[in-house]
């Protein structure tokens, strides 16, 4: 392990939460593409199997920043543990009636419940923002690793839930992405000394983090970020379908995690200057011109190859983004602020997995890379309408503003 990332894992119990985090992230690559693929065995319609993985991504949009607001204020213990036992008892009714062929409303009903999740990485990452808040350095090579944890379970996440639903039984991915989940969360909130201290009601003013101008902009843009992931998966499977390989989608959605982790791990060793908004409007565009080669690709190798160069811009997008949100978030919002931008995504996703499930069933599997395409466009458009905002100076109390007032409060104790 390259040293800057040796140092970070100096302080105690880094290395287990980071362990946990990893368990608990699984189900966020796992569920969305197992329930897709569990649907299109059983039923063959990809529009059910796209609307439904949305609707995990919508719950998961509208529970997750109110989750994370609690945790803010209770406690990661106290608030995680009930609220993961309900979406493992909902993917477990969602099983039961996709086996049993009952009506389609209760699948949805189900999917809600299923995606009332907690946001493990925004957990694990507001731990070692509490530990490094002093050492922006050391911090930026945290939210790499983080970010290199995240890539890592899009690798294996897909290849396992695909794998196990089509060679073993079609419940089968979202039957073990619901255990890595209770696993994943147990274990975390198991350990109590690296658990950031909850903030008090008192605390809490201004009501939500979503307040924040900056965070607007992220959360916005990743709306259409999402689009572009959510897309990408649904058309991956049916591609490969066509092809008469489906189960090698794993394999390619795989190597499109892998290009984003290889990229994450090169940037956490980068000790960069300049305006992070820069950075993350220049990765924002990336993204969004990356897509342009999947309508050329005509076969599965070449998809890949487009996938994995596609995903060297994902990593250090998202690493830049943690950063803007420690900017312009307010300290006793972080968690909650960091869950905004898993919102956007997950919001994304559920568009852009639906519309992709809909266009395939309408017009084949490479007519639905249209959708990330397009995603990828209004994301580039959104990034520079909002450059501004995150550009400028941090007005809602975030480390920057908060950095400020430490020193003039020092300034004023020394006059």
């Amino acid at each position: 392990m390259p040293s800057p990332y040796r140092a970070i894992f100096s302080a105690p119990g880094t290395k287990g939460f980071s362990a946990a985090g990893f368990f608990g992230r699984m189900p966020l690559s796992m569920m969305g593409i197992g329930v897709v693929t569990m649907i299109s065995q059983l039923t063959g319609r990809y529009g059910l199997a796209g609307a439904l993985s949305a609707t995990l991504a919508m719950s998961a949009a509208v529970c997750g920043p109110q989750v994370s607001r609690l945790v803010d204020r209770y406690g990661q213990r106290r608030v995680l543990r009930p609220v993961t036992l309900v979406a493992v008892a909902a993917v477990a009714g969602l099983l039961i009636c996709a086996q049993q062929g009952m009506p389609e409303w209760t699948l949805f009903l189900f999917s809600v419940g299923a995606g009332c999740v907690p946001s493990v990485g925004s957990m694990v990452r507001s731990r070692w923002a509490e530990i490094y808040r002093g050492s922006s350095r050391d911090l930026h090579t945290a939210y790499a690793w983080e970010s290199i944890v995240d890539e890592v379970c899009f690798i294996f996440g897909p290849i396992i839930s695909i794998g196990l639903s089509t060679a073993w039984f079609p419940e089968a991915g979202p039957l073990i992405a619901a255990g890595f989940l209770l696993v994943g969360v147990f274990w975390l909130t198991a350990q109590r000394a690296t658990e950031p201290v909850p903030h008090p009601k008192s605390q809490h003013s201004g009501g939500s983090a979503l307040r924040s101008r900056g965070l607007q902009v992220l959360v916005a843009t990743f709306v259409a970020t999402g689009a572009i992931f959510g897309g990408v998966d649904v058309v991956t499977v049916a591609f490969a379908e066509d092809r008469g390989h489906k189960s090698a989608a794993s394999l390619v959605l795989a190597v499109y995690a892998l290009g984003s982790c290889l990229a994450g791990a090169v940037f956490g060793l980068l000790h960069l200057k300049g305006n992070p908004a820069t950075r993350w409007l220049v990765g924002v565009v990336a993204m969004a011109v990356s897509m342009i080669p999947l309508q050329l690709a005509g076969n599965l190798p070449l998809l890949a190859v487009a996938l994995f160069v596609a995903g060297l811009a994902i990593a250090p997008t998202m690493v830049t983004t943690m950063a803007l949100v420690e900017a312009h978030v307010p300290r006793t919002k972080l968690t909650e602020g960091m869950t905004w931008t898993s919102t956007g995504l997950a919001v994304g996703v559920a568009l852009g997995s639906s519309a992709a499930g809909w266009v395939v069933d309408a017009a084949g599997a490479k007519a639905g890379y249209a959708v990330p395409v397009a995603a990828g466009a209004l994301a580039a458009v959104v990034a520079f309408l909002g450059y501004r905002r995150l550009a400028g100076p941090a007005t809602t109390g975030g480390r920057g503003e908060d950095e400020r007032h430490l020193r003039t409060d020092e300034d004023e104790h020394v006059a």
